[in-house]
């Protein structure tokens, strides 16, 4: 992601095949790859239900609904209901609302009921030998003694696996990225001891210069196709460079302009938007990397993306941030992005950050994703950021609210920090 941003104040607005139905669902079928042993897989009913949200710029929405033909404003139901049966992991609930997971990363625990495979690989930098990091037990947490009795010296995590049957496992990005054109440093495996569950984990430190990539996503939303996506972070030891996402990004590994990506981004806002009360200083805030501009949400009365007001600082231990990515024809054709933030350890639901249009400068309406998949960079591969992860997804469709609670019910129950 470049430092310059757009000031356009004008969006042209195209629906062409949008007339009669909004969306044709396609996705990205590139570098399919095979499945490794232990990969989950879930499926289930859908379900209907409704949240609401609030925010500058926004208009009534009730998150959930991938097609809007015939609509002039977005409502709740159809495949994005909030159903959270189907299973015990986080991606057997999105399966079971219509959400199915198309990549399932984690360091700290399985994320299917079902999982019983690899979370992560390391390599030993004394010997340059690996060792897949697996689990105690299936659906469980992490063996993470297997890393200490591995790692009798400085440890590199190499490989975050992907839990679907996608094989979108993550490994440093590589050389060609239009800003950066060396590879990125993989993390120190053990920066990031924490407990959850009453297990030792360890979770992702990304510093300047690391980050992770799946340059060619499988199953990835592409186009204006709608996505959900979260993470887990922690307030600490965030840099505010660019840039501290996790999702959506370009396969070309350059910057593609407006709109060419959809990323969770946790963190100051780099030099674009701001929630309240303002400054890049008085974060963190959950936002959205959507290319040449990170987004707290949009103030349509004043034409900006600054100090939008529903978008309040989380400083939790732990944090869920959360990224709704809609279609086009939601709001009056204006499109539609949420952001939804929340203490991952403490019961409750999410806190609506923002729910609204999209930002209504030339390029983000309606949105040209790739889906390339990213960790702890930008979107050409910036990688002045810093900041802590440990469980991330992207899911197919807009969840409704009541998906999106069950989702934070399922971190929540995991235990960080116990």
């Amino acid at each position: 992601m470049k430092m310059n941003r757009s000031v356009a104040l004008s969006i042209a607005v195209s629906f062409g095949a949008f007339a009669t139905a909004c969306w044709n669902y396609t996705s990205n079928d590139a570098d399919a790859g095979g499945s490794k042993s232990g990969s989950g897989s879930s499926s289930g009913g859908s379900g209907s239900s409704s949240g609401s949200g609030g925010g500058s710029g926004s208009s009534s929405s009730s998150g959930g609904t991938n097609a809007c033909a015939g609509s002039s404003s977005s409502s709740g139901g159809g495949s994005s209901g909030g159903s959270s049966s189907g299973g015990s992991g986080v991606c057997d609930i999105l399966a079971a609302a219509g959400n199915p997971c198309v990549a399932a990363h984690s360091t700290v625990r399985a994320l299917y009921s079902s999982y019983n495979g690899p979370l992560y690989q390391v390599k030993n930098s004394t010997t340059g030998t690996t060792q897949d990091i697996g689990l105690i037990s299936a659906g469980g947490y992490v063996k993470a003694a297997d890393q200490d009795a591995f790692c009798t010296g400085p440890c590199t995590i190499t490989t975050i696996y992907d839990q679907s049957a996608n094989a979108n496992d993550l490994t440093p990005t590589p050389a060609g990225g239009g800003n950066k054109p060396t590879p990125d440093n993989p993390v120190n495996a053990a920066d990031l001891k924490i407990s959850i569950g009453g297990n030792e984990a360890y979770g992702v430190f990304i510093k300047q210069g690391m980050g992770y990539r799946k340059v060619f996503g499988k199953g990835t939303a592409t186009g204006d196709d709608p996505e959900t996506e979260y993470m887990v972070t922690t307030p600490n030891h965030l840099v505010d460079g660019c840039c501290f996402d996790y999702g959506n990004a370009e396969t070309t590994m350059a910057d593609n302009g407006e709109g060419a990506m959809e990323a969770v981004y946790f963190g100051g806002g780099v030099v674009w938007g701001t929630g309240s009360p303002g400054g890049h200083n008085n974060g963190p805030w959950v936002m959205a990397d959507l290319e040449n501009g990170v987004y707290a949400g949009w103030d349509s009365v004043n034409q900006t993306d600054l100090n939008i007001a529903s978008n309040t600082p989380l400083k939790f231990n732990y944090i869920t941030a959360m990224l709704v990515g809609d279609v086009s024809c939601q709001n009056n054709g204006k499109g539609r992005f949420a952001l939804y933030g929340g203490d991952a350890t403490t019961a409750g639901p999410l806190i609506t950050e923002y729910d609204g249009i999209r930002p209504e400068i030339n390029g983000y309406n309606p949105m040209k994703k790739q889906g390339s998949i990213i960790l702890g960079t930008g979107g050409d591969n910036t990688d002045t950021d810093g900041g802590q992860w440990f469980e991330g997804v992207m899911a197919t469709g807009a969840a409704s609210l009541a998906t999106c609670n069950a989702v934070q019910a399922n971190i929540v129950a995991a235990g960080y920090g116990q």
